[in-house]
């Protein structure tokens, strides 16, 4: 059975002190931690809880601290410490409310990417051997690399560069009906 807690100020003094032992050192860590959690929690879309969220965050640390459950000498940097527990509390947060990840989390295109992109790995199954390692291999570099790259590709098959592009552009031609399908299939 949880035993309620509430903030007092022995143990806001006790949190300060393990952020520094001056004081005045503690009470700006406090307040720089504080605004980082509140930023964390704003760019996590928690939106209006983002300060109650990191008010919550600072109260859970300083109850561990007050209860001395954690490891003395603390190393490393504090801040994440609290960041460990703001991400508990963010996920708290979400299952308290019920809610998916917001919209505005979401980025469209790179859904839309991720999509295509395993439908690509689907898709790139129906192609022989020869024909998947071409595709792949022909993509592989970039810029002047690429060139360089092209060309030899081009002599490993017996091929011109232009008869490689070409034999890519078949390859494409074949797999572009399957990840369009793919890619219908996952949307809906």
């Amino acid at each position: 059975m949880k035993t309620s807690w509430s903030p007092t100020p022995e143990s806001l003094e006790k949190l300060l002190t393990w952020l520094s032992s001056n004081r005045e050192e503690g009470a700006e860590k406090y307040e720089r931690i504080r605004l980082r959690l509140i930023k964390y929690f704003v760019c996590n879309g928690c939106g209006d809880d983002d300060e109650n969220l990191a008010d919550k965050t600072i109260d859970r640390v300083m109850k561990k601290v007050e209860r001395n459950e954690i490891p003395d000498p603390f190393t490393g940097d504090k801040a994440l410490y609290f960041l460990a527990f703001a991400t508990r509390i963010r996920l708290e947060h979400y299952s308290y409310q019920k809610r998916e990840v917001p919209r505005s989390m979401i980025d469209p295109h790179r859904v839309q990417a991720e999509i295509e992109a395993a439908c690509l790995n689907e898709c790139v199954r129906i192609l022989r051997e020869e024909d998947r390692w071409l595709a792949i291999e022909y993509y592989r570099f970039d810029k002047t690399t690429k060139v360089a790259h092209h060309s030899n590709l081009a002599d490993r098959f017996d091929l011109s560069v232009a008869g490689l592009r070409t034999r890519v552009r078949r390859v494409r031609e074949r797999l572009r009906p399957c990840i369009r399908e793919c890619v219908e299939r996952r949307s809906d």
